[in-house]
């Protein structure tokens, strides 16, 4: 497992969504435990750079200190079961829809994942709290992705694959919205349209097959390099 989050670490880094902020966790499956990133990790990480942390904040395993946002991570995992990963970046292209009066959705077929709504959550102060932890928790509610105002977005998935895939897309569809706002009027995919789109989408993973095959051919490149 930390070697997949080695090689998603450097994908995410690699790829813009980190440059020097952000984190990236996954559950260990059966407990009350997460891997998270540590504080300052730059782009050559380790299977060492991660800790190990419980949803009562504290740090089990592990050698630096975590990220001081990490009550994004514990509180979702708290308050969603289902999820088993969670990356929280500063997204240029998503972030700016939280800071201009469009509201982002689904404007590409992939992005059609996102249909239920991408809240954002009001205060652009840092999730240093359990307290503030809990509030995005309650914003992001059962969705896969929430905004936070003038500060970045959360991404979740069941498992790291799938939320490192989901954060791809979702920043995709941020820069493809961006364009088409500067063109026009965006024209979003929304309703049974992009429901049903996005049954399409999920069906057999393979958009995120194809995203992790990204990170997979990253990871070989920079291994050769």
């Amino acid at each position: 497992m930390k070697d997949q989050l080695v090689k998603a670490w450097r994908f995410l880094y690699r790829r813009g969504f980190i440059e020097g902020f952000g984190h990236l966790s996954v559950r260990l499956p059966g407990t009350d435990q997460y891997l998270l990133t540590r504080h300052s990790l730059g782009p050559r990480a380790t299977p060492d750079d991660f800790l190990v942390m419980d949803l009562e904040g504290r740090k089990v395993a592990g050698a630096g200190d975590p990220p001081g946002e990490f009550p994004i991570h514990q509180e979702i995992y708290r308050a969603r079961p289902d999820v088993g990963s969670v990356v929280h970046y500063h997204g240029m292209y998503s972030t700016a829809f939280t800071t201009s009066e469009h509201t982002l959705k689904p404007i590409h077929g992939t992005a059609t994942i996102f249909h239920d709504g991408i809240p954002v959550y009001p205060d652009p102060r840092l999730i240093s709290t359990r307290q503030r932890g809990e509030a995005l928790a309650k914003a992001l509610g059962a969705r896969r992705a929430v905004l936070l105002r003038a500060h970045g977005a959360a991404i979740t998935g069941p498992d790291l694959r799938e939320t490192v895939g989901s954060a791809f897309l979702f920043e995709q569809n941020a820069q493809r919205a961006c364009i088409s706002a500067g063109l026009g009027r965006p024209l979003w995919l929304e309703g049974q349209l992009a429901a049903d789109t996005a049954a399409e989408q999920l069906k057999g993973g393979g958009m995120f097959r194809r995203v992790w095959a990204l990170v997979e051919a990253d990871s070989e490149e920079t291994s050769s390099g």
